[in-house]
């Protein structure tokens, strides 16, 4: 009888890609990113023409489009993410007795963790000077064409429709579309509250956007496994367009605002969790996968999905994590609305020769304090940083000094803003009593894998039971 020796499969190189741990992938996107940015770099411009006025080479093209692909497929599902998430968050706490209190509580932390992270940029500013010495140019001084001012801040939260959405001609005649996070949000809570008042009547539409809500947290977590991708394109045209120049030209600043980021994540975060008597390593372990994804993505709206999912895992309720992950995303910001804005109007006002004095101070800390909802969660924090600007009567145009490091600094202070909005959770959770103590203390660092496969079965199971025959497909497969 003969034997014959079974053929080995063929080797599928992207199953085997899809085999490397999450991380891994975002830190080899990381690495390849800052590589061909600096390939790009070497290349150089090419000839301008109307097609290519800025007179990017192919590479720079490639990386510029691939970063604004993935910014935009975030974007595009960030107007329903809002309006579905908190809908849904206000509507589970109908049947929460202390839902008031636990709103309050989340509110007065959300501003005490802020008031502390300002505090530290403006120490930090007021001992360094960061704009006295910098190399940067005067003549890229350019006032932003979105700005942030108090009225217009105020006007803001006045929905223009139920959409929450903007129309702007462009020169060509074409017409664009954008949305204003701050009015969907206004309209989510007024929809929220409404939900609450009309009662059982309400089921019918509650169900619904329970149902939607999952379908685009599945289709943003398919969009987060484009992150590697995407964060090659961001980091490679950062580095393409600005080079390394623009980071020693502002140097001092830079070293500025990522120092106060880590002051805040390793000094400020651990101290309020042992205040509280929380583990520190339990924290930043179960925290990790959502600190690490709000690096890359740039968006807290975005990663809000697995902020709330690790802040779950952490022993905090669903119906609480519900609640206060939507509205930490869209208002809880200790990175771009806090460090960065304070140490960015003291740059502005060294650079231009303008003393502060205490009350400018003050006010930078009042803008801080009230005023995060306005980044509104989104990529980069110009809005904050230009209501900051025209509340101290700083020139506006010095928000062009630091566009060209703005991606880079904008991936810190995206991580440090998801971060403090799980530990906000967290720590409300505990004084409450409400914090699940021993799922707490054995939180693990997860991969992203793993993340993803638990929000699947809790999909299922609440869809309900599977038939018998599925079950036992599913076992076989376990």
């Amino acid at each position: 009888m003969s034997t014959s020796t079974p053929s080995s499969p063929t080797r599928n190189p992207l199953r085997a890609l899809g085999r490397i741990p999450f991380g891994w992938q975002v830190l080899i996107g990381l690495v390849l990113g800052v590589v061909l940015g600096l390939v790009a770099a070497q290349i150089g411009p090419v000839a301008v023409t109307e097609a290519n006025p800025d007179g990017a080479n192919w590479l720079t093209t490639i990386l510029h489009t691939i970063g604004t692909i993935f910014v935009t497929l975030l974007k595009a599902l960030v107007p329903p993410l809002i309006f579905l998430a908190i809908v849904t968050s206000i509507a589970n706490l109908r049947g929460v007795t202390n839902a008031a209190r636990l709103a309050g509580k989340t509110l007065l932390w959300f501003a005490i963790t802020s008031l502390i992270a300002v505090s530290i940029g403006i120490a930090l500013g007021a001992l360094t000077s960061p704009g006295a010495n910098s190399g940067v140019d005067a003549g890229t001084a350019e006032a932003s064409s979105t700005q942030g001012g108090w009225l217009d801040f105020l006007v803001g939260l006045v929905p223009a429709n139920f959409l929450g959405l903007e129309g702007s001609a462009g020169d060509d005649g074409s017409i664009s579309l954008t949305f204003n996070a701050l009015q969907i949000l206004v309209i989510s809570i007024a929809v929220g509250i409404a939900v609450l008042s009309v009662g059982e009547k309400a089921e019918p539409f509650l169900r619904f956007t329970g149902s939607a809500l999952e379908i685009v947290q599945k289709l943003l977590w398919w969009v987060i496994r484009l992150a590697p991708i995407g964060t090659i394109g961001l980091l490679g045209n950062a580095v393409a367009s600005y080079g390394w120049s623009a980071i020693g030209q502002l140097g001092v600043f830079t070293a500025d605002v990522y120092i106060g980021m880590l002051l805040v994540l390793l000094v400020v975060y651990p101290v309020l969790l042992k205040i509280n008597g929380l583990g520190v390593g339990s924290f930043f372990r179960g925290v990790w996968p959502a600190t690490s994804l709000g690096f890359v993505s740039r968006s807290s709206l975005g990663t809000m999905p697995m902020t709330q999912t690790v802040t779950e895992r952490m022993g905090v309720p669903r119906h609480y994590a519900s609640f206060a992950i939507p509205l930490g995303a869209t208002t809880k910001m200790d990175g771009c609305a806090a460090i960065y804005p304070s140490l960015a109007a003291i740059f502005v006002a060294n650079f231009y020769g303008v003393p502060l004095s205490v009350t400018d101070y003050l006010l930078i800390v009042l803008v801080s304090v009230l005023g995060s909802a306005a980044t509104a969660g989104m990529t980069g924090a110009t809005v904050m940083l230009t209501l900051t600007l025209s509340t101290l009567g700083l020139p506006l145009e010095g928000v062009g000094l630091l566009l060209a490091i703005d991606p880079i600094l904008d991936m810190g202070r995206t991580a440090l803003n998801v971060t403090g909005q799980s530990l906000v959770a967290v720590i409300v959770a505990k004084r409450e009593k409400i914090l699940d103590r021993a799922t707490y203390d054995a939180a693990s660092r997860t991969s992203f894998q793993a993340i993803q496969a638990e929000q699947a079965d809790t999909a299922a199971d609440a869809a309900g039971p599977a038939p018998a025959g599925e079950r036992e497909k599913a076992g076989a497969t376990a």
